[in-house]
């Protein structure tokens, strides 16, 4: 349902007399204050209460929601969103990509919408800051890149936070591990092992490092860190969350993930929880976890699990300039167990293999697999 261009502008004055009288609005009183402009500015009209609703929705949708995404929002078995300019639209629906039948009016009107929610959440993007990640408000996270960046229109991806909480028996049931690998890492967690989780984009690393923290004991002090916050940690009452932060326009006031575990250190941490790591941090992670920090989690981006032990050298590497084998001895070290997750061809995700750090010696890992 679309409006003209004269129509859309009579009806949100009318909106805005009414919100002004109003003040601040949550969602259902402004869905509310939208029927009562629309009754106003079409009263002469011969609406059916079905026409009106869906006008009502629409500019419920444009004004304060994703426009013609709105519906994948709300549908709760779609994961991802992807928006490669105005014209192309792809979601994950049950982990398939799937073509959208919906685009955006406009170039304009796209980045207007990406625009609103980034500011909305104090997060700057512009074309001369083109690229920004935000958190929205319903705990879904969001990537943008703007023209020049993107000479075809804005690129939107949201990952969805779809409220669901799985457990361990859960993901027993649907195949992601077995019951040996469940009781294993639980034991591990138990233990204060520190583990790894790697995989590729999108294969639930986040998600099992929530399950994992269920069987984190409940009268240990937990420190977690972020880029953006994500995790949900289950069963932990004495939970401080840190969360880094962006230069502002002048490039002042940044806070690295590096700063924070730097932080959470003068914390009196029985573990500290890093979301993910993707760069020099990872010197920091590393020798908070030989300093006693035993029990530590955090996650990666890696093609194996062994792979995950060549990138952690990589960024090592970034802010050090130990040789590779005093590096490599300090992930032996500091890394007990790495979880690999991958994705299936029907979207489905699983463990793909564990194995266990056990020692490096003459130039290589020795490590155990145990699935």
């Amino acid at each position: 349902m679309i409006l003209s261009e004269q129509e859309l502008l009579q009806i949100n004055e009318v909106i805005s007399g009414i919100v002004q009288e109003s003040g601040e609005l949550d969602d259902s009183l402004f869905r509310k204050i939208i029927s009562r402009a629309v009754s106003q500015t079409f009263g002469g009209a011969d609406f059916s209460l079905k026409k009106k609703q869906e006008i009502v929705e629409y500019l419920f949708s444009r004004i304060r929601g994703f426009d013609v995404l709105q519906p994948l929002f709300d549908c709760d078995a779609i994961t991802e969103i992807m928006v490669n300019g105005p014209n192309q639209i792809f979601y994950e629906e049950f982990g398939i990509i799937k073509k959208y039948n919906k685009v955006f009016e406009s170039q304009k009107r796209l980045t207007d919408i990406i625009m609103r929610f980034f500011s909305q959440e104090n997060r700057n993007i512009s074309e001369s800051e083109p690229i920004a990640d935000v958190r929205l408000e319903d705990g879904s996270r969001a990537n943008a890149v703007l023209y020049p960046v993107a000479p075809d229109g804005p690129i939107l991806t949201i990952r969805k936070f779809t409220g669901i909480k799985p457990d361990m028996e859960s993901l027993i049931k649907c195949d992601f591990l077995t019951l040996e690998e469940s009781g294993y890492l639980i034991n591990a967690i138990k233990s204060k092992k520190n583990i790894f989780i790697s995989g590729g984009t999108g294969t639930g690393k986040t998600t099992f490092l929530n399950v994992l923290s269920e069987f984190i004991p409940s009268d240990e002090r937990i420190i977690t860190i972020e880029d953006s916050s994500e995790l949900k940690l289950q069963n932990t009452p004495n939970l401080v969350r840190l969360e880094a932060r962006s230069a502002a326009p002048d490039g002042t006031g940044e806070v690295t993930i590096s700063n924070l575990i730097r932080c959470a250190l003068r914390m009196r941490p029985d573990r500290i929880i890093v979301g993910e790591v993707r760069g020099k941090e990872a010197v920091d992670m590393l020798w908070a976890m030989n300093t006693g920090h035993l029990g530590s989690l955090s996650t990666g981006h890696s093609n194996s699990a062994f792979d995950m032990l060549s990138r952690l050298c990589i960024m090592v590497q970034q802010d050090s300039s130990l040789p590779v084998d005093v590096i490599n001895t300090l992930i032996a070290s500091a890394v007990n167990i790495i979880v690999h997750l991958k994705r299936l061809p029907n979207g489905g995700r699983c463990i793909d293999k564990i194995i266990e750090v056990q020692n490096y010696s003459r130039g290589e890992f020795q490590i155990e697999n145990i699935s």
